[in-house]
């Protein structure tokens, strides 16, 4: 599996300057590069503006699975290697995320719809939270990825329980951010996706916290 991940990794990452070589003929003169919370266009440039911003984000896109991938090469931890497998699912999710998310700026500039599909971004992100979240119970301790804290590295223990009640917050959560963000509006959609990122975030580290305090007590 990691194989195939490490072989077509890069076919994802190239995936939009391919689209955009394609289509570009069809682009309009101003296209839109930004957009705000509504999914309205607030910022406009040329064509040449929207070569440039998709080389930057395709470079980042490649920079990020680089580094998510090969982290656990300088990682102290002793389960450092056993990261490696999950890291690079992790960042090969990561990667398409990105991916999909330029072909659709890319798409959107096409078909002269300045209207961002804002409220799909964030569904989307829900979605890959809840993909993080299937991962996160296996991951072992180190100092990269996961909830690192100072009482979640120094015990394994508490780092297994924190990710196993990690992993299923953010599995859930993610897939209630996807289904809310959905149908409702941009500015509560918005809102719903801040809430329950708080949430799923907040809870394994007061968790942990707690767990901590009590193994503490139980060693007096």
């Amino acid at each position: 599996m990691d194989k195939l991940l490490n072989r077509i990794v890069w076919l994802v990452i190239l995936a939009p300057a391919v689209y955009l070589t394609l289509v570009y003929d069809q682009l309009p003169e101003k296209v839109a590069l930004h957009f705000d919370l509504q999914g309205n266009a607030d910022r406009m440039g040329s064509k040449s503006e929207m070569i440039t911003t998709s080389i930057f984000l395709i470079l980042m896109n490649a920079a990020v699975y680089l580094i998510v991938t090969n982290i656990y090469r300088i990682d102290p931890k002793k389960y450092a290697i056993e990261n490696k497998s999950r890291l690079r699912r992790m960042g090969f999710a990561v990667t398409v995320f990105l991916s999909l998310l330029l072909i659709v700026i890319i798409y959107s500039s096409v078909k002269g719809d300045l209207h961002f599909g804002f409220r799909l971004i964030l569904a989307a992100v829900g979605l890959l939270f809840a993909l993080m979240g299937n991962y996160m119970h296996n991951i072992k301790p180190n100092y990269f990825a996961g909830i690192r804290l100072p009482w979640t590295l120094e015990n394994e223990d508490n780092w297994r329980q924190t990710h196993a009640l990690a992993g299923r917050l953010w599995f859930a959560g993610g897939l209630l951010i996807a289904v809310m963000c959905l149908f409702l509006p941009p500015a509560y959609s918005f809102a719903v996706f801040i809430g329950i990122m708080v949430i799923i975030t907040l809870i394994p580290c007061v968790f942990s916290y707690r767990l901590y305090q009590q193994n503490k007590k139980n060693k007096a």
